[in-house]
């Protein structure tokens, strides 16, 4: 049994991970802003101490780093200012690295992304190049976890595009020729536990991929087949797709930002595959979203309408 920091464990693949370690016994600490927010599902975790603190305080995030065995880092976001990117991703990450060093916690995994690049095109993926740089100039038993996109239960990704292709008569895409290499939760998950106990994994960075490359509008036409939409799919072009992120910006959670086009200026895979040190085959997007894409596509088109309508 480890004890386990899991900071950003409140997220999608943040609740999985933290299922998964606590039921592997692990004694996990999981610190949040709004303990009363938290799922239900959580709470009910045997395993599972849920704290309210704020990690970017340096003196809470000491007293929470002290005395455990291992420090995971999921915090992401995906739009925002330069400013709350470098928060998040950057300074989060120096201050957590400072805290594993003072209070002699060696073990540190820390999630990245596929892409991130100190001179790549978007804010996101600078600023999560830069956060990698910071680990591997650390002294810590760090290793590095760079996901493509991940999908399974409640992702926001193809559940995101189920919702808007049941209301739009027309999907217009933004990066339509964009590559990804999707990859499952669950694989996401079980390579941070892998990562818990095993040390040939310190001082990796591990691609974490599933086995099939698509373009972005692939995607959008297989979710359209699998919830039983016929929609016409229209690639945008580089200013209509500006045009399209300026207006989305205007809501209250736009699903596409212009830091989002410039990510998109990139594929996002790794041919050669996840990660070889972590041995085993990643399961195919085919096998698993139909279970929850065609499942759950009457509840999703009532939550977007209801959203929708208030705007």
């Amino acid at each position: 049994m480890q004890k386990i920091l899991l900071i950003g464990g409140s997220g999608f693949i943040g609740r999985q991970l933290a299922a998964k370690l606590a039921t592997a016994g692990h004694q996990v600490t999981l610190p949040t802003r709004q303990r009363e927010q938290v799922r239900a599902d959580l709470l009910l975790l045997t395993h599972l101490n849920l704290i309210n603190a704020d990690v970017h305080d340096p003196a809470t995030l000491a007293r929470l780093v002290a005395g455990q065995d291992v420090v995971i880092n999921l915090v992401g976001i995906l739009q925002g200012s330069e400013a709350s990117f470098k928060r998040a991703h950057i300074t989060l990450t120096e201050k957590i690295i400072t805290a594993c060093t003072e209070q002699n916690v060696c073990r540190y995994l820390h999630m990245s992304a596929l892409g991130a690049d100190i001179h790549g095109p978007s804010m996101y993926q600078r600023s999560k190049g830069e956060a990698e740089a910071r680990v591997l100039a650390s002294r810590l038993d760090w290793t590095i976890y760079r996901p493509s996109v991940v999908f399974g239960k409640e992702d926001q990704f193809l559940n995101l595009f189920a919702s808007l292709l049941k209301i739009a008569p027309v999907v217009p895409l933004a990066g339509a020729d964009t590559r990804f290499q999707p990859v499952w939760v669950q694989d996401v998950t079980r390579a941070f536990a892998e990562g818990v106990n095993n040390r040939a994994l310190i001082g990796t960075t591990l691609s974490l991929v599933g086995p099939k490359v698509y373009t972005l509008k692939e995607l959008v036409s297989y979710t359209a087949q699998t919830i039983g939409v016929c929609r016409p799919i229209i690639s945008l072009p580089n200013w209509a797709a500006r045009a399209q992120a300026s207006l989305m910006s205007l809501l209250p959670h736009p699903p596409l930002s212009h830091d989002n086009l410039d990510s998109l200026q990139v594929d996002n895979i790794d041919l050669a595959g996840l990660a070889p040190e972590l041995a085993w085959r990643p399961m195919a997007l085919e096998a698993i979203a139909p279970s929850y894409l065609a499942r759950g596509k009457t509840n999703r088109y009532n939550h977007f309408r209801s959203h929708a309508g208030r705007q």
